[in-house]
């Protein structure tokens, strides 16, 4: 199924062909910089599996980022809930990405991001859409500067699931952006 189609991509559920490039992107030191773990084949199988679950019950989840003209998948980008009580309620939805690093620098992220919070505020009628990143992800909190979003330290947090011995990752950032304010700016 296609969510959603911009210029150059093409966001859109996932397909069995699109395990290798889920795993490679879930396992590249580049790609999983801030993050304190890459994943294994059969771990980055096990999310594939449950994220792919999760679009199919709710509508939310990561989605497949593909080139429109080839249909190649690249990454993905999506909205989904996030589950990370007592630092977020219950039922908020965080914007998200990943890409392959041969396709950083294109504006890809981006475009998709952008097309994305339409979808939410449009056809999902949202209230509010956050993202979050560790503090030093300069290139993640530039992305969320380019597509309107405010930061709000207020509600900066430690993320749970980053292990203590990880402490440089703990601290996240948040941006976030409201209908109203997405009605503005579009």
């Amino acid at each position: 199924m296609i969510i959603r189609e911009t210029e150059r991509l093409r966001i859109r559920s996932w397909c069995e062909g699109d395990r290798d490039l889920f795993a490679e992107i879930n396992s590249d030191p580049k790609v999983m910089e801030f993050f304190p773990f890459r994943r294994s084949r059969s771990e980055s199988d096990a999310l594939f599996d449950r994220n792919a679950r999760r679009i199919g019950e709710t509508g939310f989840g990561f989605f497949a980022l593909a080139l429109r003209d080839s249909d190649l998948p690249i990454g993905f980008c999506g909205l989904a809930r996030t589950d990370l009580e007592p630092h977020l309620p219950d039922g908020t939805i965080e914007i998200g990405w990943r890409l392959a690093v041969s396709h950083w620098g294109k504006g890809y992220v981006t475009e998709a991001a952008l097309a994305l919070l339409e979808h939410g505020f449009g056809e999902r009628r949202l209230s509010e859409i956050v993202s979050f990143a560790v503090a030093k992800n300069i290139r993640s909190t530039a992305v969320m500067k380019r597509i309107g979003m405010r930061p709000d330290p207020l509600r900066d947090f430690d993320h749970p699931s980053v292990p203590d011995t990880h402490a440089h990752l703990k601290r996240h950032v948040l941006y976030a952006i409201t209908d109203k304010e997405w009605k503005r700016r579009a």
